[in-house]
């Protein structure tokens, strides 16, 4: 029977409002070690420096990533393993393929601390730097709620829209739950996920597309309408000089 990964969870606060919970599987089969150090941050029985109840997600990138876990400063330059302040990469066996995966947050090579992030869409530039380690199992959409608080000029929420980590804990192991997916019942229920997902992805790229299109035909329809107030213009000022013209000659003539 394939080993079993466990399913923690976490129970956040937008702004002091309830915003729902997020269950997330980690991929202790293919990490082990990485895995091991998030569960027990969720659990916090190494003690309150290892645990990420009361911590925020301080780092918000809309259609990119939610990131948090520091534990330390809770600004984004702290944080600590149940390993040290810092780790090896373990392996990077899993890619960024797409929305809703955890991977860990460093400062370069061999840095992982506590810190980690949720992708909000494929993100391949960071395949090979960083450690893919589990995948939201549910409460996606609390996830977007994160995505979609107000931020300031450094991708950091709002202080009325503060992201909090409230409590947190182990849901249970899920028996023959791996990261390759390897029963059919757990292909089905990604892939219907996956198709979910690539299906408000789609129809979010439409309504940006139809929104750029009509920005681009009022924009068009500016232009012709100035080109024919200037193309008026300039037969109103042709005929000026022609009348003027006109009234040259005729005085030209009564005088003569």
């Amino acid at each position: 029977m394939a080993a079993a990964n466990p399913v923690v969870w976490f129970e956040l606060e937008v702004g002091g409002r309830s915003a729902g919970r997020v269950d997330m599987e980690l991929f202790a089969d293919v990490v082990p070690r990485t895995a091991e150090n998030f569960r027990c941050l969720c659990t916090g029985e190494r003690g309150p420096r290892f645990s990420f109840a009361g911590t925020a997600f301080h780092r918000v990138i809309r259609d990119f990533m939610i990131q948090g876990g520091d534990t330390t400063r809770g600004d984004g330059t702290g944080g600590a393993s149940i390993y040290g302040d810092k780790f090896a990469d373990e392996n990077f066996r899993l890619t960024h393929a797409k929305p809703f995966l955890l991977s860990m947050a460093n400062a370069g090579p061999n840095t992982n601390g506590s810190q980690f992030f949720i992708t909000l869409a494929p993100t391949p530039h960071l395949d090979g730097k960083h450690v893919v380690f589990g995948r939201v199992a549910s409460g996606m959409e609390v996830a977007r709620a994160v995505e979609r608080v107000e931020t300031d000029a450094r991708d950091r929420p709002a202080p009325l829209c503060r992201v909090v980590i409230v409590d947190c804990g182990v849901v249970a192991a899920r028996k023959g739950a791996r990261a390759s997916g390897d029963t059919k019942k757990e292909k089905k229920r990604r892939k219907a996920e996956d198709e979910e997902e690539s299906s408000k992805a789609a129809k979010k790229r439409r309504k940006k597309e139809l929104k750029a299109a009509k920005k681009a035909e009022k924009k068009q329809q500016k232009k012709d309408a100035q080109r024919r107030r200037d193309k008026a213009e300039a037969c109103g000022a042709h005929q000026n000089d022609d009348d003027e013209r006109r009234r040259r000659r005729q005085r030209s003539s009564s005088s003569s």
